[in-house]
């Protein structure tokens, strides 16, 4: 009876130990970087987060491409991916070591992922100096292959390293006022519609030892980077000061905003003044973004931004600029959903909104007091009626006429601030007077909105709406925006269509209505008399998307590189002029659209507020 008790013990002992030694090790979930503790949203509803994953044809260049990421962390976290995806299931099994001197006669190899089949080593020489030995805490002398074998089971257990995210884009364009200029400033409509050129956004995502942010606008000559934890974080994450994703702002906090100037204005010294007040302004946008949507935990970046739009030009660039950044932003801490072809209307609206809402403090950095309409356009694209307010109304145009628009860059340098208190001043100065001028381009905007609305005929529509361009250039003219560059165009431009400035005037661009019958040798001898007075011309197409996203940055540019061209930072920089970065990574246009772009679609309502 004794004997079979005991047999039993042995077995059930003999058993346990087994269990004990074939268990895997369990490993730990993958946590993904960004994700710093957001409260939720109380008034948006709950989606799905901006998808991680991408498109098949991409997955196989996204595991090279965080292949070659990963070759830039430190060795010791290189040794513990390592021994996480091949030694999990390594153990050392009970009759390892040979009673006599301690020395391993056999082991139990590692699982590797390429083969399942276990064999047996033959033993080790046993070696002569006591200094190539080990003891384990029970006093078992060992190998220094078998230390090494304990460490690396020790360093499974651990959690493993996060991987970084894959390069990605985001895009948005620029836009034309179409009718009232400066009267949306004060409270009146203005129709704006989406232009064919575009700002692109490119962004690297550095490892978990690179505690900085870098802010590269090639085309402008800023480039600079900020070390993440020396920035204001404690003031922007006060309770009194902090602001959430979906929080509405429609002022800057400035004590938040004199926590920031030091940093900013340590960007591209000993540059020329106007150069580097523009630098100044672009590197304030973009760390209040940062700082009021990051965290300290936010990993480090490298923001790349490339654009056709010219600058200065009244095309809305600072605004398609600060959409992208906010589009970026929001994406890397998971506060968008989609875009997916599939989105309901009213959830891509959401997206639109909140992205439009981070996007006009940009904006604020930027110009101070901005109408709001050229961010809201960059947001959702197409075309639409804009009426500033609290809130503001925001009504899409869906039936805005295709009609071919010449734009041309008088090349002329101008600020939208100084304009716009222009204006001001004069309706300080000059009020009744003043008003009465608003008024006025605020009913052309109603008119032209009104016969859109009604499809008459296109040729009689179109007629109509050229009349409406040149009264509201008369109208802009008299509050004194425009330029004598501005007037040449339309004097050379003619009875070939009609001419008016667009934008906040005083240089930038003027769009010209082109007459349906106009001859194309006409036109060609209008770029000619255009070129030789150093005018440059575009042809641009209105209402086109709005803010788009390429996840993860890959794209068919007729490369053979299965999957796709990875699109990375230095071929982004690399790209030449407009014409090249439109090859490398333009959204293309119409039937013409890139495959791997995708975008929210704003809701086509009779009226909406915005959120």
């Amino acid at each position: 009876m004794f004997l079979t008790i005991v047999l039993l013990l042995s077995v059930l002992f003999l058993l346990f130990v087994h269990f004990v030694y074939n268990t895997p090790v369990p490993l730990p979930p993958p946590s993904y970087p960004y994700s710093p503790p957001y409260s939720p949203d109380p008034v948006a509803p709950s989606f799905t987060a901006f998808p991680l994953t991408m498109p098949s044809r991409g997955r196989k260049k996204n595991a090279s491409f965080r292949a070659k990421h990963h070759r830039t962390m430190s060795s010791q976290n290189s040794i513990k991916s390592a021994v996480v995806s091949n030694c999990v299931r390594e153990y050392d099994s009970p009759d390892s070591f040979d009673s006599s001197d301690g020395d391993i006669s056999s082991t139990t190899p590692c699982t590797s992922a390429s083969s399942t089949t276990t064999t047996a080593t033959t033993s080790a020489p046993t070696p002569t100096s006591s200094s190539s030995h080990n003891t384990l805490p029970n006093g078992v002398s060992i190998s220094t292959s078998a230390k090494e074998r304990t460490n690396r089971k020790n360093m499974a257990a651990r959690k493993a390293s996060s991987p970084m995210a894959p390069a990605f884009m985001v895009s948005a364009p620029g836009k034309v006022i179409v009718y009232g200029e400066h009267a949306v400033v004060h409270g009146k409509a203005a129709m704006a519609a989406a232009i064919s050129l575009r700002s692109y956004l490119h962004v690297t995502t550095l490892s978990k030892s690179h505690r900085t942010v870098t802010l590269n606008f090639r085309d402008i000559g800023l480039d600079h980077t900020w070390d993440i934890d020396s920035l204001p974080w404690d003031l922007f994450h006060h309770p009194s000061k902090k602001k959430f994703y979906y929080d509405l702002v429609t002022a800057l906090d400035p004590e938040l905003l004199d926590a920031v100037k030091p940093h900013a204005e340590a960007v591209s010294l000993g540059r020329p003044d106007e150069q580097r007040k523009i630098h100044v302004r672009s590197a304030t946008s973009f760390l209040y973004l940062f700082l009021s949507l990051g965290s300290p935990q936010s990993p480090g970046a490298v923001y790349t931004m490339r654009s056709t739009i010219p600058i200065g030009a009244g095309l809305g660039s600072s605004a398609s600029v600060c959409v992208c950044l906010s589009a970026a932003l929001l994406t890397q801490i998971r506060a968008l959903a989609g875009p997916h072809p599939d989105q309901p209307s009213d959830e891509a609206e959401v997206q639109i909104e909140r992205i439009n809402r981070w996007s006009f403090v940009g904006e604020m950095c930027i110009h101070g007091n901005p109408s709001g309409v050229d961010n809201t356009v960059a947001a959702g694209g197409k075309a639409l009626l804009y009426r500033r307010g609290d809130p503001p109304m925001v009504t899409p145009v869906p039936n805005f006429p295709e009609a071919r628009l010449l734009l041309v860059n008088t090349k002329q340098s101008r600020s939208t601030l100084t304009e716009v208190a222009k204006v001001g001043k004069l309706k300080a100065e000059h009020p009744l007077v003043t008003d009465t001028i608003l008024d006025a381009i605020d009913k052309v905007t109603d008119a032209a909105h009104q016969l859109i609305c009604d499809q008459k005929d296109k040729g009689e529509t179109l007629e109509a709406l050229g009349t409406l361009f040149r009264i509201n250039h008369g109208l802009l003219l008299s509050l004194g925006v425009s330029h004598p560059r501005l007037e040449r165009i339309r004097e050379l431009v003619g009875d070939l269509g009609w001419t008016k400035l667009t934008g906040a005037g005083g240089g930038g661009c003027a769009i010209t209505l082109v007459r349906p019958d106009v001859k194309e040798e006409s036109l060609q001898g209008l770029e000619t008399q255009l070129n030789a007075e150093g005018f440059e011309k575009y042809e641009t197409t209105l209402g086109g998307d709005g803010i788009g996203v390429l996840w993860p940055a890959v794209l068919r540019n007729g490369t053979d590189e299965e999957g796709g061209e990875e699109i990375d930072q230095q071929k982004f920089e690399n790209a030449i002029g407009t014409d090249g970065i439109d090859r490398l990574v333009g959204v293309g246009g119409g039937d013409e659209r890139r495959e791997g772009w995708k975008f929210w679609k704003r809701a086509s309502a009779s009226a909406s507020p915005f959120p």
